[in-house]
């Protein structure tokens, strides 16, 4: 397991902090507030993503009937995490967190809670090694029947973009034809001058170097599934709800996808 480091920022809790948290330590603070010099609009697109995900899962336990979600790049637990909105519609539902932050092993408790019917557990994995985080999935999720893959602000970390295409075909190779991708991702698609020099600065500073991606990276990712509608958009701008006033585009773009 990677060592807790305090003095360095890490994206889990600068992503906290913007949420309105308390899991950080002053430097993911120092750090954060930095990173507003460049794009203010950041914690409305943390918020945002968290929103996103909710939809997503609601959508997917609720009309596509999905029973199992493996949510990899957990992050820190907060509002209406993977298995509280899905078990929320089907108590029966199976979850899968996995992430290979010390901190966010020290809250796994929290994500471990689960209803009577239904199963939660945590896995120590690297997105980096997608076939690790299958065999732990599996004591857990039937691989046999259709799984979620939700990936939300994880692939950024994966440098090459060949790469990250290939992580994502091998988690879609370990799952059968009904099952569902979940992404979001930063870009350069809105703010996106701002947002590199955002992305200078985080990399320049010690913490795990991350990447933007355009809209034609962002949509290799999903070359393998089928889309749903209204496809690859800013994450506020997925599914907002009947009645809703288009929402202002954020930094975060994302999208969901059926394996056919």
């Amino acid at each position: 397991m990677a060592r807790l480091r305090t003095d360095v920022s890490h994206s889990a809790r600068v992503w906290n902090y913007w949420l309105g948290g308390k899991d950080h330590y002053p430097v993911d603070e120092q750090v954060g507030e930095q990173i507003l010099g460049f794009v203010p609009a950041l914690p409305r697109s943390a918020v945002a993503d968290r929103a996103f995900l909710a939809r997503a899962v609601r959508h997917l336990a609720g009309t596509e009937g999905i029973r199992q979600f493996l949510d990899i790049g957990t992050g820190l637990p907060t509002a209406d995490n993977t298995h509280e909105v899905a078990q929320r519609v089907d108590p029966s539902c199976r979850i899968v967190y996995a992430d290979n932050d010390p901190l966010v092993l020290t809250h796994a408790h929290a994500l471990l809670t689960s209803t009577p019917e239904g199963a939660t557990d945590y896995i120590e994995a690297d997105v980096h090694d997608p076939e690790a985080i299958v065999r732990g999935a599996a004591r857990t999720l039937d691989l046999d029947r259709p799984v979620a893959l939700t990936l939300l602000g994880i692939l950024n970390f994966v440098l090459d973009t060949d790469e990250a295409v290939s992580i994502v075909h091998r988690l879609l190779d370990a799952v059968p034809s009904g099952s569902f991708l979940v992404i979001s991702h930063p870009t350069t698609e809105v703010d996106g001058e701002a947002m590199t020099q955002a992305v200078e600065y985080w990399n320049g500073q010690g913490s795990a170097p991350m990447t933007l991606r355009t809209r034609a990276e962002l949509a290799r990712l999903f070359d393998r599934v089928e889309l749903l509608e209204p496809g690859l958009v800013s994450c506020s701008r997925w599914r907002p709800g009947a009645g809703t006033a288009e929402p202002a585009e954020v930094t975060h773009f994302g999208a969901v996808g059926r394996k056919p």
